[in-house]
């Protein structure tokens, strides 16, 4: 049970609650290989093509769970759910015969990332336990929302960041680390050659171990405001306590595994890269490169080093803007902020350029759409003679102070990485 009832004790919340669950895990003998059932975030697969080539990877791929195709929303969470309930009356899906936290590892070359993921007691902003530091879509939310309803499970984590001991000497991590010198539970390499490797911590003293030692600690959402904004209205549609009162996350210490962070990209359906430039006129700097993407990407951080930058592309060429007017800064970026957040790429770009300059919806999926990837960003503007919007990474410490001050930033600010496969380990909420 994932849940505090009236015989168990429920620790004081001053910091992260990490409880233990029976992961719903792919029998490998069932699926053609663990690499070919797993998948991107969600909101990492954008291209219909994309969705096509997970789909096509093997029949069983998570894919169809966390994003289903159908006639309508109703139908695909549907089924969603019908999907998920075969699976597992079918044995392609089985739950772990004991409750557990999971070490998640993950390599990418050079780059080495190891986690615990968990069943994480939920908590508003105002507790200061986990901090989120973007704004959310409420059409998003409502359809995760769905979606998590219909299956009655937590079908990929969210992936949070905490500050440990920078020694690695924190409890947490010693359990992190002894758990790593063992055989996996699974191991795999998926298609982008990140290595995944997966363990479970059952005996009771490293499980202490590791809820001592977090709940000293507040986190940060790395990856995953959707989904935290869903937890937090599906734990108000029911009576606690419940299984919704926890969801599944998973919890990296990047004072030992630092995180990249990466931007996410816009790309404006509806605005040729002409009539973007026509509207900006004056008010910005406006360079045409012709180079290749790498070279305007470097570009690109030289003029953000300075100041607000931004990469304009969808019509085979780049067009570089910086140096906005003060003017035109001073009218459209709301006053109330800290300075800090006034002067966020991020900021500008929503309020000056989307909002004034542009005029488009934020929130419209038919005017706008968010994109992890350059390259598909670029090459989908080109194909649909829209305007992409490259954008230059923000460093993660001012996420943070942003974060401990209550400040959120525009939506989809950020890309941390690398992200969870979802697949690899799933939570359901009924038996």
């Amino acid at each position: 049970m994932n849940y505090a009832g009236p015989e168990e004790e429920t620790p004081a919340r001053n910091g992260l609650e990490l409880t233990p669950f029976q992961g719903l895990r792919y029998d490998p003998d069932r699926v053609g290989s663990l690499a070919a059932v797993t998948s991107p975030p969600y909101d990492v697969i954008v291209r219909p093509d994309g969705l096509l080539e997970l789909e096509s990877a093997d029949p069983y791929n998570i894919v169809r769970l966390i994003l289903p195709q159908d006639h309508s929303p109703a139908a695909r969470n549907q089924q969603a759910a019908d999907t998920l309930r075969r699976w597992r009356a079918e044995g392609v899906l089985t739950t772990d015969t004991e409750p557990g936290l999971y070490v998640y590892e993950q390599r990418d070359g050079d780059l080495l990332q190891r986690g615990v993921i968990g069943t994480l007691r939920l908590s508003e902003p105002a507790d200061g336990v986990v901090l989120p530091h973007e704004d959310v879509m409420p059409h998003i939310v409502a359809d995760r929302a769905d979606l998590m309803r219909a299956t009655s499970a937590n079908l990929e984590p969210l992936l949070l960041t905490y500050r440990g001991d920078a020694s690695g000497c924190g409890t947490a991590a010693v359990v992190v680390e002894k758990t790593a010198t063992l055989p996996p539970l699974l191991a795999t390499t998926t298609e982008d050659g990140i290595s995944h490797r997966l363990w479970a911590v059952t005996d009771p003293a490293g499980l202490a171990e590791i809820r001592a030692d977090l709940g000293r600690h507040q986190a940060l959402i790395a990856d995953g405001h959707h989904r935290w904004a869903t937890y937090l209205r599906l734990r108000a549609e029911h009576a606690s306590p419940s299984p919704w009162d926890y969801g599944l996350v998973l919890l990296v210490d990047t004072a030992r595994y630092p995180l990249r962070v990466r931007a996410i990209h816009r790309l404006l359906h509806r605005l040729p890269v002409a009539e973007a430039l026509a509207a900006v006129g004056d008010t910005f700097r406006v360079r045409r490169l012709d180079v290749p993407l790498a070279e305007a990407l470097e570009s690109l951080a030289s003029a953000a080093a300075d100041g607000n930058a931004f990469l304009l592309a969808g019509d085979g060429a780049f067009h570089l803007i910086d140096r906005p007017s003060p003017d035109l800064l001073a009218r459209t970026i709301p006053a109330g902020h800290p300075e800090t957040w006034r002067t966020l790429d991020a900021t500008v770009l929503h309020a000056t350029l989307l909002d004034h300059v542009w005029g488009i919806p934020e929130d419209s999926p038919e005017h706008i759409a968010y994109i992890h990837d350059t390259v598909a960003t670029v090459e989908k503007a080109e194909q649909d003679g829209g305007t992409a919007v490259l954008m230059h990474p923000v460093r993660e410490e001012v996420v943070r102070d942003l974060a401990r001050q209550g400040v959120t930033m525009p939506r989809k600010s950020t890309s941390f990485g690398p992200k969870p496969a979802s697949g690899l380990v799933l939570r359901a909420l009924t038996s």
